[in-house]
Parts: structure tokens; sequence; C-alpha cells
């Protein structure tokens, strides 16, 4: 049964699973596969959204999981119109693409400004980190042909926001990090630790020994944010900043829209989707997967009655409730990404991970202390306030 009331937030198409790069520590399997998502396929899926009642007054289009610019320009447009033509008027759409940015040009610039769509550019800072991890196949980096198309993007006026990934490397280099991004016309910066997901078994900040270079470096990273009177952006310093109560009065818990079953709904390449945490689509579950059904023939309304979904949820919410009964932070992170606790955990019926330790409590630690030490009176720094 869906809720009276739920409303999607994210639907995240997988255009192709294809990438012309071959990232270390990316988590997607099948990232030389070239298929391409036919226009039925994308129809479909707005289709099935709307019929379950899932739309509100707007949505937003996602495409990621590949790079979607690989698929051409008349193909990927196509994509684009066919779901256009499925949502109703009632509901603005915004089309965002997540890209590295290589394969940008003038005329995939058009093609932005005409379907007015919001652009995210993966970049991991200075050349010698970037080029680390993100790589070509034949192991050549990338740095250079990524900045050619945020250059292209500058010149034609086209605004776009920025994902980082923070490798154990990156530790070390906060203000040569800063450094890149601080001139940068982004209106956001978000930071995304190396997690443990998918193909990706390990990550370079696992260890004890992490969490205090992990805080160190975001606290240097928010001092000079601060310093600069915040005109960089970052998204895990907003998101504190928001939750860093200044007053007694209280408040509901955050909510996070990955442990919300039909905030976000996920369609790979070929139709089948599922809810929760995007990545779950890749990932498969003992003997199983998390594919609930297909665009094709499978009715939200029908896949959200079955046993399968129905044990997924129960058990997300059986984690959701442990983290409320045990952890100060609840109130800020909502009980955490069903995702990082099955990948790290094993279990979505579980609590901490590596990646809530590193992107909610040192995030929330280091803005709180920050702001204390700023010595404003009025200021609450209680995690669990």
């Amino acid at each position: 049964m869906i809720p009276p009331g739920t409303q999607i937030e994210l639907l995240i198409l997988q255009p192709t699973p294809f990438c012309n790069i071959d990232c270390s520590y990316c988590y997607l399997p099948d990232r030389a596969t070239t298929i391409k998502m036919e226009p039925e396929v994308a129809r479909a899926a707005a289709e099935r959204i709307a019929e379950a009642g899932l739309l509100g007054p707007r949505v937003s289009i996602v495409w990621h999981a590949g790079e979607p610019l690989t698929m051409g320009l008349s193909a990927f447009e196509g994509l684009v119109d066919a779901v256009n033509a499925a949502i109703p008027p009632t509901t603005e759409v915004t089309h965002h693409v997540q890209t590295n940015a290589m394969l940008i040009s003038n005329e995939w610039c058009d093609l932005f400004d005409r379907k007015s769509i919001r652009i995210g550019v993966s970049v991991d800072g200075p050349a010698f980190l970037h080029d680390a991890h993100r790589r070509t196949r034949s192991g050549k980096g990338t740095h250079d042909k990524t900045l050619a198309g945020i250059r292209l993007l500058v010149e034609r006026g086209i605004a776009f926001h920025a994902i980082a990934v923070v490798t154990e490397a990156t530790l070390e280099y906060p203000d040569e990090f800063y450094d890149f991004f601080a001139p940068l016309p982004i209106h956001l910066l978000g930071l995304n630790v190396e997690e443990i997901e998918g193909i990706n078994h390990r990550s370079s900040l696992q260890g004890l020994t992490m969490k205090p270079r992990y805080k160190r470096f975001m606290a240097r990273l928010f001092q000079r944010v601060q310093q600069d009177g915040f005109k960089l952006g970052v998204r895990e310093f907003n998101s504190a900043m928001a939750a860093v109560r200044f007053s007694g009065q209280p408040s509901g818990p955050a909510s996070d829209q990955q442990n919300e079953a039909w905030r976000i709904v996920t369609v790979d390449v070929g139709g089948r989707y599922t809810t929760f945490s995007p990545e779950l689509l890749g990932l498969t579950w003992g003997q199983d997967d998390f594919v609930i059904g297909s665009v094709q023939d499978t009715p939200i309304r029908e896949a959200a009655a079955s046993p399968k979904f129905l044990r997924l949820e129960s058990e997300i919410v059986a984690g959701i409730r442990a983290c409320e009964a045990g952890c100060e932070y609840f109130r800020y992170c909502g009980g955490g990404a069903p995702v990082n606790k099955y990948s790290e955990n094993g279990s979505f019926a579980s609590t901490e991970t590596m990646f809530c330790q590193l992107t909610r409590k040192v995030v929330l630690d280091v803005v709180a202390e920050e702001i204390a030490h700023a010595e404003h009176p009025r200021v609450r720094v209680s995690a669990s306030s």
C-alpha cells in the first residue's frame, strides 16, 4: 500500500549503463555495456508514477548511473521528450544530468538551454586528486577534458553544481581542494565519501584512524568557507547548519528520502525499477535482487503490495527504529541510507555505518563546534536538540 499523500521527489532513469571512463571507486556493474534506454521505456516510467498518484506539483528527473552524454544528443533528447509527454501539465518537470563533462559541446549546451536541463559535474578537485581515480580505460587522466567541459558551460552561461568524491588522499589537502573549487561559478558543491557499495567492496576511508583525519579535513574546509563569507556553498555544511538549533524549541526529526518508500523511484536501462536507495537496483539480495517491478508490466501499486517490497520496507523500518532508539544524531539524519547499512553491515535492520559516521556525525560536530567557537551565545550545539 502507498500511504495517502506520498509524492515522488526523484525519478532516476538510467539512459545507459555505459561510461566513457573507469573510476576506481565506481559502484556500478556493467559500465562497459553500451545498451541504450528506448523512449518507450522512459515514457512507461513516467506513466507508472502518474497512474500511481505519486505526482505532486513538481518532480525532478535525474539521468544518471552511467554517462548520459554517451547516448548521443538526438537519442537523449528523445528520452527527455518521451518523459515530458507522459507527465501531466499540472506537474512541473525538471531534468538533471550528472556528467563527467568530457563530452560537453556547443550542441549539448544548446540542448541544455532548450530543455532547461540542470547540470551536475563530477570532478574531484585538482588534477593530482582527480586523476588518481577518475581515469580512462587505458589509464590516462581525465581532468583536462573535464575542465574543458566546465569552461564551455561557463562560457555559455549554463549554471551547474559539482560533486566530488573524497578519498583518503583528499584528506591531506583541504586548502588545495578548496582553492580548486572556490573560483568556479558553481552554485553548490556536494561531497561524496568513497563508499563501500555495489562492486566497490572497500573504501580508502575505512579504519579507526580515518574519522579524526576526516574531521580535521572538514574543519579546515569549513574554516575556509567561513573566511570567504560562504561564497562557496557546500551541501554538507548547509545541511548541518540548518540542523544546529538557535533556540531550545523542540523540532521533529529530519527525514531521509532514501528510507521512505516512493520518494525516489529508480529505473534501469531496461525498465526494471525499485525504490528507497537508488543504488539498490544493482545489488543482489541473497539469491535475489531488489527489483520490484518493470515499468512495462508492473503498476507501482501492485509492486507496493508484493511480498518482496513488504519485506524490504519492514527491514528498513526496523533499522530506522533502531537508529532512533540508540543514536543522538537521529534528529539530524532521520535513520540513514538503507544501501549503506546493507552494503556495510549486511542488513537493513542495523544502525551505524562508516558513511553515517563521516557524512552525518563528523560534519554536524564540526559545524556545531566551529559555531560555538565563534561565541554565538544563543547557539545550541547538541546533536539531539
